[in-house]
């Protein structure tokens, strides 16, 4: 079973990029290293470095470096280091996600507390769909960048520096839930993106859901989700994976110029502060799901929705003519697709055809009974 949603954020291919990389030749320090001039990205090397909230986390990491567990799907020259490696031989650049800041900011007891992170990667979500089951559920990869981001249909997207991106592992049994899990993912992002603001003393957020997966602010998009799935010893194994434009102003807007438009004195909103808060939502809300199904969250997932009571076209093909008729959203079906009531006051489930990148466009719909 695959769930594949969209994560359309990001745009074309960066020529340079700054890879951390311990050289042999120079054992003691870390050097920078510049892809090759003209070549869309250098793919032949990876860092990846290990974090843990506690000691039992980084006994895990540690585990898995010595073990040389983590692998990726490409045939790229990979090196991991410990946090701790990598706090005696380099020092960050300004604009590398700041580890001790996420795990100060981060009180959970199982999601993201195991991090791995790495300045330049193919994708954040290739790296835990291919080591999924070595890996702590609840272990997130995070990336500065990532040049083979993945998206709905295979499709792929590239990432500029100042976005969010990061995947995480989460492990399901009911199969009819795992469909409404982006939507746990969904509310959290937009509830992490309000408390962080809140917490700074920041202008209001009013970040919306689109349904199905994606994050907008003020009619742009600025963020998304992508959720796949595995099945395997009678349990999905589900890589959830977000992109969200914190601070890049292209190609649509971010979160940070928003703020900047409503108080140009205002402070910045940090990745770190925003990924910790989410996995602090996210624990809360997930296991209300689990517990209660997406019943308790219904009211503040429509409360966060652009949808309730949009009327949307259908077009049907009627033999050689192209019928179209007018539905209106009421809200989701128990299988996360959209429930709509007709003119004829008939209740109606809508599919998306799989050609669109526009769900609202090409709607499939199936009279309930």
């Amino acid at each position: 079973m695959l769930l594949s949603t969209s994560l359309r954020l990001l745009y074309p291919a960066i020529s340079f990029s700054s890879l951390l990389k311990l050289k042999s030749s120079t054992p003691r320090c870390f050097r920078l290293q510049e892809p090759m001039v003209g070549s869309a990205m250098d793919s032949s090397s990876c860092t990846l470095v290990l974090c843990g909230k506690s000691s039992a986390e980084n006994e895990i990491a540690e585990s898995l470096k010595k073990n040389d567990t983590i692998k990726l799907s490409e045939n790229s020259d990979l090196s991991v280091f410990m946090k701790s490696e990598v706090d005696k031989l380099y020092k960050q650049e300004e604009k590398s996600f700041d580890l001790e800041l996420y795990m100060n900011c981060l009180s959970t007891q199982r999601f993201g507390r195991l991090l791995i992170w790495s300045p330049l990667i193919t994708s954040t979500h290739d790296v835990v769909s291919s080591n999924f089951s070595d890996l702590p559920i609840g272990t997130v990869c995070v990336a500065d960048r990532q040049y083979k981001g993945r998206g709905r249909s295979k499709n792929v997207w590239e990432s500029p520096v100042g976005c969010l991106l990061f995947s995480f592992t989460v492990q399901m049994e009911d199969g009819r839930a795992v469909p409404l899990l982006q939507y746990v993912v969904s509310l959290a992002v937009t509830e992490a993106i309000k408390e962080v603001c809140e917490k700074n003393g920041l202008p209001y957020i009013d970040a919306r859901i689109k349904w199905p997966n994606d994050i907008y602010l003020n009619g742009l998009k600025v963020g998304g989700i992508l959720c796949t799935s595995t099945y395997r010893s009678k349990k999905f194994n589900i890589s959830a994976g977000i992109g969200l434009n914190v601070d890049n102003d292209k190609p649509t807007t971010c979160l940070n110029a928003f703020l900047r438009d409503m108080s140009p004195a205002a402070c910045c909103l940090t990745r770190e502060e925003i990924v910790a808060s989410f996995f602090n939502k996210f624990e809360k809300l997930y296991d209300l799901f689990i517990n209660q199904g997406f019943g308790p969250l219904e009211e503040l997932y429509y409360g966060t929705w652009l949808h309730s009571g949009q009327r949307v076209i259908i077009q049907e093909n009627n033999k050689d003519q192209v019928m179209e008729s007018v539905v209106t959203v009421q809200g989701l079906t128990s299988s996360g697709y959209l429930l709509a009531m007709g003119d004829d006051n008939h209740m109606y489930e809508l599919h998306p055809d799989g050609n669109s990148f526009d769900f609202f466009k090409g709607l499939i719909r199936r009279k309930l009974q």
